[in-house]
């Protein structure tokens, strides 16, 4: 699936996540919706390096560090400090960047 921050951005206001997206940016998707609990639940059910860091983000997110730096840790990556929606868009363009043909 190729699709660009913006156009990905732009279907939060649908109903439903786009067809094709891997689960880590079907999590984000949701998370974008402020709908923490969809979220969470697609990325705890994968455990795919992208889904745990999705994983981490959401747990950073609702302001659990500890539970958050385990799964920074399972995904190989640092810490995030930064704000959370700069987080966000950088996770979603990476992950559509990996996910475009």
């Amino acid at each position: 699936m190729s699709m660009t921050f913006a156009a990905f951005r732009d279907t939060l206001s649908d109903t439903a996540p786009p067809d094709g997206l891997s689960p880590p940016l079907r999590a984000l998707w949701h998370g974008g919706r402020g709908d923490w609990d969809a979220a969470h639940e697609v990325a705890q059910g994968d455990d795919g390096p992208e889904a745990c860091e999705v994983h981490a983000y959401l747990h950073r997110q609702e302001g659990d560090a500890v539970n958050a730096a385990y799964w920074y840790r399972r995904a190989g990556r640092p810490v995030a400090t930064g704000p959370l929606d700069v987080e966000w868009q950088a996770l979603v363009e990476r992950m559509l960047s990996r996910n475009s043909p």
